[in-house]
């Protein structure tokens, strides 16, 4: 795609402080948006913001919380004058163990993070879109959501919930020209990685979940960014409502 394919587009990315997120405000930027760095992480946030320059704005953020997230659009709009994409990337989950080891503050924290964070986000951006004629939610689910694995059935249900809202939003939305799709990766080596895989980060243990991927590594942050770039540009003009794997085969 070419450098400037969202050129002119103001866009929050949470969870932006690292990982997916970091590689998708990175790609916004070089795509020519203005891009919030939002992130729990303030200093993950200023970190990344500095790095990209005039272009981004870090944003302090708890996505659990209505005042916070209402915060956050208000300094973007009052910073860039109006707001474009949101990526719903942040997200968290419990160790990979036996559901019922999982106790009722993590299954708590999970849902709050992976799907409340959704609905208070959709609550503060859908009227600002609306009232600029249009606009593109991407929301971050995963292939837990469509194919999981043993061990992580609560985040599983959580990123089921969001492939399937992602697709519900979609429909809802379209009258008023907001696509609405959801990203599946399959793993990648972020700061949830050992959390996932419920044992050491051994070169052992590694092997045995890339030999689930057909196409044999884990899911990069490039990866995630280059489909997020396609799908919030008019490029993607006619796509809405799709569950889309990145995930080198692992739900074939």
């Amino acid at each position: 795609m070419s450098a400037d394919v969202l050129n002119g587009k103001v866009a929050i990315v949470t969870g932006a402080g690292g990982g997916f997120g970091e590689g998708v405000a990175r790609a916004y930027a070089l795509a020519g948006a203005r891009v919030v760095v939002a992130d729990i992480n303030e200093a993950g946030a200023r970190r990344v913001a500095g790095e990209i320059g005039e272009q981004a704005l870090p944003v302090r953020v708890d996505i659990t919380s209505a005042a916070e997230v209402g915060a956050m659009v208000a300094r973007c709009r009052e910073k860039f004058g109006r707001l474009d994409i949101v990526v719903n990337n942040a997200g968290t989950t419990h160790k990979n163990q036996p559901m019922l080891e999982v106790d009722e503050k993590t299954f708590d924290r999970v849902f709050e993070v992976n799907v409340k964070s959704i609905f208070l986000i959709t609550k503060e951006v859908v009227p600002v879109m609306r009232a600029q004629g249009g606009g593109v939610i991407l929301n971050v689910g995963s292939t837990a959501g469509i194919r999981p694995r043993p061990g992580l059935t609560w985040y599983n249900a959580s990123k089921g919930a969001v492939n399937l809202l992602s697709r519900s939003m979609a429909v809802e939305l379209a009258p008023d020209h907001i696509r609405v799709n959801a990203i599946c990766p399959v793993m990648g080596v972020t700061g949830l990685f050992e959390s996932f895989m419920g044992l050491p980060d051994t070169p052992e243990n590694r092997a045995k979940f890339v030999s689930t991927i057909p196409l044999g590594r884990f899911c990069q942050p490039s990866d995630v960014a280059a489909v997020a770039t396609f799908l919030a540009s008019d490029a993607a003009e006619f796509i809405t409502g799709v569950e889309f794997p990145v995930d080198g085969g692992r739900t074939i």
